[in-house]
């Protein structure tokens, strides 16, 4: 398995994660809760992004790569 699609696993995985925590936080009740789940949501969102800016380095700089 290459770099590239451990990359892609690995964003597909924190996405699955970064929905399931969105759900929760749409269900919750307790305030503190809520903002516990959307501090989460934050964090995915930031390593979402920096996971994508990775894979088109990745992709630009070894373009075999590129949709695998």
């Amino acid at each position: 398995m290459t770099v590239s699609s451990k990359l892609k696993q690995t964003l597909a995985s924190v996405r699955g994660s970064q929905s399931t925590l969105n759900i929760y936080s749409l269900q919750e009740k307790d305030k503190e809760t809520m903002n516990a789940y959307k501090k989460a949501l934050s964090v995915t969102d930031k390593i979402i992004n920096d996971l994508e800016k990775r894979i088109e380095t990745i992709e630009l700089e070894e373009p075999q790569y590129k949709g695998n």
